[in-house]
């Protein structure tokens, strides 16, 4: 099932709004591609966690 801005994983909550918007981006492209939604989830928070590290914006939103 794919994901947006409204309704997403529970464990993207703690996201700040943008990485979670790149984490929901990047698990439903996983998904389209057959990924398993546990793994697709856990993949898209990582990349979009690393995507945030280098551009210096904050990954959380208690660091905004």
């Amino acid at each position: 099932m794919p994901w947006n801005s409204t309704h997403y994983p529970v464990s993207m909550r703690h996201l700040s709004a943008l990485v979670r918007d790149k984490a929901i981006a990047i698990a439903n492209a996983l998904l389209a591609e057959g990924l398993d939604e546990g793994l697709a989830i856990r993949i898209g928070i990582a990349k979009a966690e690393d995507w945030a590290r280098h551009r210096g914006l904050p990954v959380r939103d208690d660091e905004v």
